[in-house]
């Protein structure tokens, strides 16, 4: 069967949609198969009053973290609300159902997964339906990693207890935590036809539409697992250059010595150039970093969590100008990197271990098998 999105099936939503003043979190990744934006669709068929922004805004021009204000869209002339704004609400007044409709990627950090649980949790306290137009997992359902978040560090790169990437659907996450975190909504799921758990961006037929600004190709967003952490220190991750989360680098890292300590290690699927770059925006901007870009030469076989940890390690152990900020432990979910005695594959283990009592736990929320 041919892949569709959960909006190019909105005909099994009719029932649930018409005649209900809607609501509409969205942004630029929220198209059909033919291009078309699930604003417009869902404008010309049911009574849509207003819109929803989340980080990055309706049309992403904003760079990560940027304040969103409210606007009109153009071409519906409908209002925009910020999801993204300090001391901002979701003004659901005047609704009776919210529809979600994101391409996200499945990583714990990506924020659009905590503005969902906000509009949740907003939704079930005014009684208000929620339904979720579901889209595929780019990297995969079957491949799980990274650290399981504790709640000490829950934050808005993080809100509940789950992996780094954490293989399910947006629908499926929505399910798990109603449930799983007692949120209690009327949740309705739009499935998507043709697609099974092992999928991904490789074995569908679908064009990549960016994510967010800072993930242009889906190599960024492979890489992104691991490399992510690095936002939490003082080492550039490559924001500000045109292979964010690839390059990472700083002023003084010896970037021959660092792509040789990194091949050396043999790890699977990927190979370490040494680098250098000037990032436009961002950490260093305007000076010279050196470093090394991650070049992904085999995806199935890459394991980018431990790849990124072993990178991380290397560096703080080798230079004393690594510094880490607290973010590095929101990221991570955890503060176990800041111990002196750290050791990464115990580390990795104990983590391993949590994701695959995860997996048992979210089973029964699957929608694909």
């Amino acid at each position: 069967m041919l892949y569709k999105h959960g909006i190019d099936c909105i005909d099994k939503a009719d029932a649930i949609l018409s005649g209900k003043k809607l609501g509409l979190i969205t942004n630029y990744t929220g198209l059909n198969s033919k291009f078309e934006r699930s604003v417009d669709i869902i404008n010309a068929r049911y009574n849509l009053i207003k819109l929803f922004a989340p980080e990055h805004g309706l049309y992403g021009i904003n760079q990560a973290g940027d304040e969103i204000e409210n606007i009109i869209d153009e071409k519906s002339g409908l209002p925009v609300l910020s999801m993204f704004k300090e001391g901002s609400s979701m003004d659901i007044s005047g609704l009776d159902t919210v529809v979600y409709d994101i391409q996200d990627i499945g990583l714990r950090f990506f924020t659009h997964i905590s503005i969902l649980a906000q509009a949740m949790q907003e939704c079930a306290k005014a009684g208000v339906s929620f339904v979720v137009l579901d889209r595929y997992n780019p990297l995969g359902l079957n491949r799980l990693s990274g650290t399981v978040l504790e709640k000490a560090f829950s934050s808005i790169v993080g809100t509940y207890e789950i992996p780094s990437q954490y293989g399910l659907t947006v629908g499926e996450y929505a399910r798990y935590i109603n449930t799983e975190e007692n949120i209690g909504c009327s949740l309705e799921v739009i499935t998507c036809d043709g697609l099974s758990r092992s999928d991904d961006f490789s074995s569908l037929n679908v064009e990549w539409i960016i994510p967010s600004p800072n993930c242009p190709t889906i190599d960024t967003a492979r890489a992104y697992i691991g490399t992510v952490v690095f936002e939490g220190t003082n080492v550039s991750e490559g924001r500000g250059t045109t292979r964010p989360f690839e390059l990472i680098g700083a002023p003084w890292i010896d970037d021959y010595k660092l792509a040789e300590q990194m091949n050396g290690k043999n790890l699977s699927g990927v190979v370490f150039r040494p680098t250098r770059f000037m990032p436009t925006f961002s950490k260093y901007k305007g000076e010279c970093c050196r470093g090394v870009q991650i070049h992904i030469t085999d995806h199935k076989k890459f394991d980018s969590f431990y790849c990124g940890m072993a990178l991380l390690d290397t560096i703080r152990n080798e230079y004393s100008e690594f510094k880490s900020t607290e973010f590095l432990s929101k990221l991570l979910g955890t503060d176990e990197f800041t111990s002196p005695d750290f050791n990464l594959d115990s580390f990795i283990l104990k983590h391993k271990k949590k994701t695959e009592a995860f997996v048992r736990k979210a089973q029964r929320f699957r929608l694909y098998e």
